[in-house]
């Protein structure tokens, strides 16, 4: 057997209580594309409708979502659930399931405020070094303001792990 060949990343779905504020964040605080307006997706016989029941079992009733992309072409899904609830303390990170995402911009500490400034908060009270005094590798762990966990990455993955970051 020969060893698969890497993916790549297309999308991820994100839930939010606020469609139109999530899209207004993620544009203005996070300069991602607004690439479909928001819509109202209905469950019905469509092809869009079929694959949600698909997905969601019967009596899902209907969501809002909209399409994002990042600035290296990662689709973003915004979804909007009716009696969705926000939790109070979203970061339940030793449970199973994605507990992050993490995007990657040149001046940590600039987004941050941003995101701050926006209604969200920082989970780290400052941006932290991977390799002090050696290299410029920071990162730092915030949240949106929809209580969704965003990591900040100064550099790419690759170059933050080649060497073995700890």
């Amino acid at each position: 057997m020969t060893n698969p060949y890497p993916r790549n990343f297309s999308h991820i779905g994100i839930s939010v209580p606020n469609l139109d504020q999530a899209v207004k964040f993620y544009t203005e605080v996070m300069g991602w594309y607004l690439i479909m307006e928001p819509t109202e997706i209905e469950e019905d016989d469509s092809a869009i409708g079929e694959m949600c029941t698909d997905v969601f079992g019967a009596g899902w009733g209907s969501f809002r979502i909209a399409h994002l992309s990042t600035g290296d072409r990662i689709g973003v899904e915004l979804f909007q659930f009716p009696n969705q609830t926000n939790p109070e303390n979203n970061f339940e990170y030793w449970k199973t399931g994605i507990f992050h995402f993490c995007v990657q911009d040149p001046n940590v500490e600039e987004l941050a405020e941003k995101i701050v400034a926006a209604g969200g908060k920082r989970r780290m009270e400052k941006p932290r070094y991977y390799y002090p005094g050696e290299k410029p590798y920071r990162m730092i762990y915030m949240e949106d303001p929809f209580g969704n966990i965003v990591e900040i990455y100064s550099h790419s993955y690759e170059l933050i792990y080649s060497d073995g970051a700890y």
